[in-house]
């Protein structure tokens, strides 16, 4: 379960920007340490070495932290990220106050958790790191140990614009990688949150139909209980009539078959509230798929694909599943019809830790131009409702699976990803 929560944890607002300040602490303590010894040694500065590698430690030890704090399942509030923010400022004008204070050309890097935080922050987590960092620039102006000078003043100001050209420099990096990559976090929950809105409207409408559909079961019971009544009564009358009796036979057929589906969609609804999966293995649950199957279109030709290896796996089958399988294997049967065949191809296997359940079928294939599988309510048959496939992808989504369709050189493929996980039975 642990692993679950980290998959779920929000990768933007102040996780995202939690992480980007991970990644720029550790680049702050190797420039500064860097820094440090090259004014040092190379520049022969006379800085106060020990407190400024003081403030690195310091800013190490955090930096070990933060690291330590991404790696927990709990959510990181906009509160604990303006924390580290607060606590990167404090360490930078720490190091600022033993260098000039603000008279270091590097002090405009106060500007940059202000420039971070607009990206994923709120106005007011933006106004709280504003105000601390326009106090940590205001307390280095009185209040600093001043750099060392070289004792000619011409030499003392080149020093300073190349220090103010090299900080121009890591401000522009800084700014351009790090705000990008915290604005492609943003634009991928915008993605997010549209494909769930998405989702949510596509269930509403699964929600509305069934309820459609429970309506129309309860009203048809009661016509279909008249018919399967007369029917026999006709059958008496006209038994002499061999081509009236063959036609009431086959009509006293059709209503036990009507009669036998409004069971079958009562069962389900009373499996979907019970929430109790079917127990068995994968060879029984695809045998029961295909007698319902080859029932409703017996002219099919369907060639099944399956190892003995795989046929053993145990499965806790929801509901809806059996449903997802024939409703793929009717739409292939129905795109091989449009290339004046009958066959349809089911491949079932277990690659690792996903059970992969690939219908085939030799239509023309899907559209290039389509993005989506299938739009609830519209369909490219002329005698399809635009349920199928639908209501196959809402299932995948709702057993944290998948549904991809892709075209091959016979047809089309549709293969349902399904998380052993989530439909396997623990052994």
């Amino acid at each position: 379960m642990t692993d679950q929560r980290k998959s779920l944890r929000p990768r933007s607002g102040p996780f995202a920007l939690a992480r980007t300040l991970a990644w720029l602490r550790l680049c702050a303590i190797a420039g500064q340490s860097v820094a440090i010894m090259f004014c040092s040694t190379v520049m022969g500065m006379d800085v106060a070495l020990l407190p400024l590698f003081i403030g690195v430690g310091m800013l190490a030890i955090f930096a070990a932290y933060a690291s330590w704090r991404l790696l927990q399942p709990w959510p990181l509030s906009e509160w604990e990220a303006v924390v580290h923010i607060a606590a990167d400022t404090m360490v930078l004008g720490y190091l600022l106050y033993f260098t000039g204070g603000a008279s270091n050309p590097f002090v405009t890097l106060l500007l940059v958790p202000i420039a971070l935080a607009a990206a994923a922050l709120t106005v007011g987590g933006v106004s709280v790191v504003a105000a601390l960092a326009g106090l940590a620039y205001v307390l280095l102006v009185p209040f600093h140990v001043p750099l060392p000078t070289s004792g000619s003043q011409a030499t003392d100001f080149d020093l300073h614009v190349a220090g103010m050209g090299v900080n121009f420099i890591v401000t522009a990096v800084l700014l351009g990688v790090f705000i990008s990559n915290l604005a492609r976090t943003l634009r991928m929950q915008q993605s997010e949150v549209q494909r769930v809105r998405e989702r949510a409207l596509r269930d509403e409408g699964i929600l509305a139909i069934a309820t459609q559909a429970a309506g129309a079961a309860h009203e048809l019971n009661t016509p279909l209980s008249t018919m399967r009544t007369l029917l026999p009564e006709l059958q008496r009358e006209h038994a002499a009539d061999k081509v009236l009796a063959d036609d009431l036979e086959l009509l006293q057929g059709q209503v036990d078959r009507c009669r036998t589906i409004l069971r079958e969609m009562v069962a389900f609804g009373q499996a979907q509230l019970s929430q109790v999966p079917e127990r068995l293995t994968l060879d029984a649950f695809l045998h029961g798929c295909l007698e319902r199957f080859q029932l409703l279109r017996p002219e099919a030709d369907l060639e099944v694909l399956l190892s003995d290896a795989a046929g053993a796996t145990l499965l806790r089958s929801p509901p809806g599943l059996r449903h997802a399988l024939i409703n793929l294997l009717n739409n292939a049967v129905d795109a091989s019809s449009l290339n004046d065949s009958v066959a349809v191809t089911l491949e079932a296997r277990v690659d690792g830790a996903w059970l992969e359940l690939i219908v085939s079928d030799h239509g023309p294939g899907f559209d290039e131009e389509d993005d989506e599988l299938g739009t609830l309510g519209q369909s490219r048959k002329t005698t399809g409702l635009g349920l199928g496939l639908a209501l196959a992808e809402a299932t995948a989504e709702r057993l944290d699976g998948e549904l991809a369709a892709t075209n091959t050189d016979r047809g089309a493929e549709m293969r349902l990803r399904l998380p052993l996980a989530v439909i396997g039975e623990r052994t």
